[in-house]
């Protein structure tokens, strides 16, 4: 089956690419220009120079394709330079909806994030509503939200690998963020998931009709406190760290005013994530995959070791 996949050449993407060629798909990739050298295994992919902005591009991306993956998102904004949450998150997947309705392809599958809703942070909100088009639409379409991915970057940005390099790595100590000044909102929670295993989900549901007009989220097999992901990050790389609690209404704060700055570690709207929760039952998962998933241990985060703490890339996809 050629699939075409829209947000092929980031972190996630690049995973998606191996998965449908191990499964026998031909990707068809809209690359921005430039970032032809990032697309893996090209020479098993058909690639198309554009931008998910212009409809021609996109409508070559189609071209003879039996499926649609959108995989295209940001984590912070770049106003300056056009990459937004609306223009990227909903905008984009809206575009190649409509041209993919357009040309008769019946499967969609969606990237979104766990807990996503509305009202929400303008992240939630765009994702939220890529999703109601989606499912709203006359697709065959399935919805996948994730929490937290990790797993080796290969060069781009990842959860843990930037925890190592803004809390792991540097002299001072770690912070474990929490609800309320005294803790008395709990502990951060997330689920995280290995990148390889959402790769699988995929391309399991591709060919899969019971998965039609459905929405995952998609769990790694523990609920794990802010503080438990560090301990396993210091595990993975052989040091000991302080830590110190942080109230997020503290670093709320701090963002309030520094937050516009590209090296500032959190905005505020991913901070008012973080105080929500970010967990999923791992059945979901395991159902898709027919395996329990990765855990996250000093074994899976090995490539932390491997890798310098400041070696990935910022991208959109």
């Amino acid at each position: 089956m050629r699939v075409a996949l829209f947000g092929g050449t980031g972190f996630v993407g690049g995973y998606l690419v191996d998965a449908l060629l191990a499964a026998g798909h031909e990707p068809s990739l809209l690359v921005r220009g430039g970032s032809d050298g990032k697309v893996r295994q090209a020479g098993g992919c058909r690639v198309t120079t554009g931008a998910v902005g212009t409809g021609e591009s996109v409508e070559s991306t189609l071209d003879g394709c039996q499926a649609v993956i959108y995989n295209i998102g940001i984590l912070r904004e770049n106003r300056a330079k056009g990459v937004t949450f609306e223009a990227l998150q909903f905008d984009g997947a809206v575009r190649v909806a409509d041209c993919a309705s357009r040309s008769g392809i019946r499967r969609f599958l969606l990237m979104s994030a766990n807990g996503v809703h509305s009202p929400g942070t303008a992240y939630q909100e765009t994702k939220f509503r890529a999703e109601c088009h989606i499912l709203e639409s006359d697709f065959d379409a399935t919805v996948f939200r994730p929490s937290v991915i990790f797993g080796d970057p290969r060069g781009h940005m990842e959860f843990a690998t930037q925890l190592n390099r803004d809390m792991v790595a540097p002299p001072l100590p770690a912070v474990a963020f929490h609800n309320g000044i005294m803790r008395s909102g709990g502990d951060v929670v997330m689920s995280p998931v290995h990148v390889e295993d959402v790769a699988l989900a995929f391309v399991r549901a591709l060919n899969d009709p019971g998965t039609i007009g459905r929405t995952y989220a998609l769990g790694g097999p523990e609920v794990l406190t802010w503080r438990q992901i560090l301990e396993r990050i210091m595990a993975a790389t052989s040091r000991r760290k302080v830590i110190l609690p942080m109230p997020i209404p503290v670093m709320k704060a701090a963002a309030a005013l520094l937050d516009w700055l590209p090296a500032f570690p959190v905005t505020r709207d991913q901070l008012t994530m973080l105080a929500e929760g970010n967990t999923a039952d791992p059945g979901d998962l395991r159902s898709l995959i027919g395996r329990e998933p990765t855990p996250m241990n000093a074994v899976t985060l090995s490539y932390l070791s491997r890798n310098a703490p400041g070696a990935f890339q910022r991208d959109t996809n």
